[in-house]
């Protein structure tokens, strides 16, 4: 069974950087794509970036471009999301995402119906 587990939230103040992790588990994840949703109280899920495995592609969604970074590290199964400058807007709770697309995938990842296996969320708070 996949598992995927989120850690590293937590209160900060605007301005401040927090990095969150995602740790999959259950069967082999070097050859998913991964990704980091989020949901604020009463909003819709909103994508954040994802990463594909093999030749790096990084998407963002355009609240967080320039301020946050996704990264992977294969050997650890894990998915990092680096937030810096983070703002009160960004208040939510971040999901893990992962999925196994095809090598030649050139579609957007944003879709949260895309993806298969979710973890359970951690929050992050952010406090003007």
């Amino acid at each position: 069974q996949v598992q995927l587990v989120e850690s590293g939230g937590g209160l900060v103040q605007a301005g401040d950087s927090l990095r969150i992790s995602c740790a999959a588990s259950g069967r082999t994840f070097n050859r998913d794509a991964m990704a980091w949703f989020r949901r604020a109280p009463g909003k819709e899920r909103e994508f954040v970036a994802a990463i594909n495995w093999g030749i790096p592609r990084t998407d963002y969604g355009d609240s967080v471009k320039g301020r946050f970074t996704i990264s992977r590290d294969d050997a650890k199964d894990t998915v990092y999301l680096q937030m810096n400058n983070l703002k009160p807007e960004d208040t939510a709770v971040y999901f893990c995402a992962a999925d196994i697309f095809p090598g030649s995938y050139a579609g957007s990842y944003s879709s949260w119906s895309l993806w298969s296996s979710w973890g359970q969320g951690t929050q992050v708070t952010v406090s003007s």
